[in-house]
């Protein structure tokens, strides 16, 4: 920009110079008023040769530079040459003139001219003024001749060029300086800027630790430390927003309920772990899905339907693996102005609480049912005796004594009840005590034996059993309540023997691993069908139900012994296939002592 104003105002100011040093020029090389009225003069008079001399002093005397190196003619109006101030030239005078340009202006009465010519040969310009000379008389004018002036221009350009040749240096040092100053200026300028361009590309980056050098109070400054206070800010806003986004994440991870977000076309954007695990999908590939298609809903819902009336929704992922009962509850993501951007689900697993309620619900079924029956007997039959019966020696005795046995079950089964109640609770307290488990295992053989021996006596029984024992010789301590183990023993002795066949073997073992203790009570029985091997331990529940209400079982002789056997640390579990008998397995935590320790003495 420097260097084309220069140019502008060179060009500019070379032709100015021109132009007034010309017109400077010209006004020098004129003739005076005077010397024209006398050359006017000269020409008039009839006598040539003296007027021919006049004329020459007259030309001799005019005020011409003499840098200028003019040639004067005078030339009358027939076309001779009357005089020149060129002394070595003198012998034109009273030749013909050959210039066009004066013949033109004696012949056709113009007004005069001036031109500037080239000449080749000498390599100069030269300007050619030709004056016409008019002599007035009586009110007229008469051309007499003209005054022919030519002059060279060679001073007038050279000062020119001297002036244009000062001009460029000064040009030049001007340009030179002005790029050194804006090299200087533009470094001052460029260096704080391409420091802020970096620091704002490292900030970009995630990168706040670098400082913008503050050089001085101007705008430059105020901006570099603007962008320092940016930088600090940003970071503070990043570690906030990282914080607050870790906490999200940690929060979300640890739930445990789903939880999916979605963007306004309901694709979801955020999905937690928890919700993958309950829904069975990649965290990758579920972004961008439809949640319609995450949950399976496509079917029964659109997206208007849950953005319109977001609600509660149950949704069953039961397999024949596990049981899945998801609870959805939709709401929607709005901002301040009510725009709706997306979709929130959280989703609770519901399957226990569900569970919970189908065996409430199937408990005070169980219950209702259970107590109705032996209350409709005992009904009946007292009815019956209320009606005469009681009179009759033979039939009361009957009544009364089926009466008392249904009276006497209803109060098994509220014991039993009670007892789970407060195990469920938690208000069932065990007496733990060191017990020798073989010396207690059999202790508990040996009072069935001694029954099956009393009925085989007394024929008290159609069919006949054994008892085979299988024991380890060592001694297994295990601490345990005695009379809540004795409890599940003879539920689990009690029926193997209803479901063993005549002359059947109930096998006992007692073994021990590098930590448990296993019992086992096998018989060969009917066996359990494979479908209800896994709710045998449930509450009520009878695999052969006619076959055990009539021989006075309640249903929760097993479901007392599951809740006692894991309230020791141990396991129960059954093992069974149908036609081939079952066995019960008991699993107790052991842990084995050395012989000849004292088991009594504390430390």
């Amino acid at each position: 920009m420097l260097i084309i104003t220069l140019e502008i105002v060179g060009a500019v100011f070379v032709q100015q110079l021109e132009t007034q040093n010309l017109r400077q020029f010209k006004n020098q090389i004129s003739l005076q008023r005077y010397v024209s009225t006398n050359l006017t003069s000269q020409l008039s008079r009839s006598d040539s040769a003296a007027a021919n001399k006049q004329i020459r002093i007259l030309l001799s005397d005019a005020n011409i530079p003499s840098t200028a190196n003019a040639q004067i003619r005078v030339i009358d109006s027939k076309g001779t040459i009357r005089g020149t101030n060129e002394a070595n030239n003198q012998q034109i005078v009273g030749q013909k003139t050959t210039d066009d340009t004066v013949k033109k202006v004696i012949y056709n009465n113009s007004a005069g001219s001036e031109t500037t010519t080239f000449d080749a040969s000498a390599n100069q310009y030269y300007y050619i003024k030709v004056t016409p000379l008019i002599k007035q008389s009586s009110g007229s004018s008469t051309p007499v001749g003209v005054v022919y002036i030519r002059a060279s221009l060679e001073s007038v350009y050279d000062s020119i060029s001297k002036v244009t040749g000062i001009y460029l240096v000064a040009a030049v040092v001007a340009v030179g300086l002005g790029l050194v100053l804006s090299i200087v200026i533009s470094r001052a300028i460029t260096v704080p800027i391409t420091e802020m361009k970096e620091q704002t590309q490292r900030i970009a980056r995630g990168d706040y630790s670098g400082q913008v050098e503050i050089y001085g109070n101007d705008e430059l400054g105020q901006l570099a430390s603007a962008v320092n206070n940016l930088s600090v800010r940003v970071e503070e806003a990043q570690e906030s927003t990282e914080s607050e986004r870790r906490r999200l994440n940690s929060v979300m991870a640890h739930m445990t309920d789903g939880v999916i977000a979605t963007d306004r076309r309901g694709n979801v954007t955020i999905i937690n772990e928890t919700a993958v695990e309950f829904l069975d999908v990649d965290s990758d590939q579920a972004i961008g899905q439809s949640i319609l298609d995450i949950l399976n809903i496509r079917k029964r819902y659109t997206l208007r339907d849950l953005l319109e009336d977001p609600d509660e929704i149950m949704l069953d992922f039961s397999s024949d693996d596990h049981d899945l009962i998801l609870q959805a509850y939709f709401s929607l993501i709005q901002r301040e102005s009510g725009f709706i951007s997306g979709l929130a689900c959280v989703l609770h697993d519901v399957t226990e609480q569900q569970k919970i309620d189908q065996d409430r619900k199937q408990f005070v079924s169980n219950v209702s049912h259970e107590l109705r029956t032996p209350l409709t007997s005992v009904r009946s039959y007292i009815e019956a005796l209320s009606d005469g019966a009681w009179q009759d020696p033979e039939i009361a005795p009957k009544f009364l004594k089926v009466t008392q046995e249904e009276t006497d079950r209803m109060i098994r089964m509220i014991n039993d009840l009670l007892t789970l109640s407060r195990m469920d609770s938690g208000t069932q307290k065990l007496n733990l005590e060191l017990v020798n488990l073989n010396e207690l295992f059999n202790y508990v053989l040996n009072r069935f034996d001694m029954i099956i021996d009393s009925n085989e006596q007394n024929d008290r029984s159609d069919k006949h059993y054994s008892i085979k024992r299988e024991f380890t010789k060592r001694d297994l301590w295990v601490e345990i309540d005695t009379d809540r183990f004795t409890q599940v023993l003879d539920n689990i002795m009690n029926n193997a023997i209803k479901y063993s066949p005549d002359g059947g073997v109930i096998t006992c073992r007692l073994i021990e691993t590098h930590n448990n203790v296993i019992m086992s009570i096998a018989d060969q029985g009917l066996g359990i069908p494979r479908a209800d091997i896994p709710h045998v331990f449930d509450r009520f529940y009878r695999v052969d139900k006619a076959r055990s209400r009539a021989q006075g079982g309640t249903g929760l002789g097993l479901a007392i012994s599951k809740e006692v056997i894991q309230s020791l640390g141990g396991k129960i579990w059954v093992e069974s296939r149908e036609g081939h008998g079952s066995t019960f397995y008991i699993s107790l935590p052991y842990e084995p002592y050395d012989e000849g320790e004292d088991l009594w003495d504390e430390a």
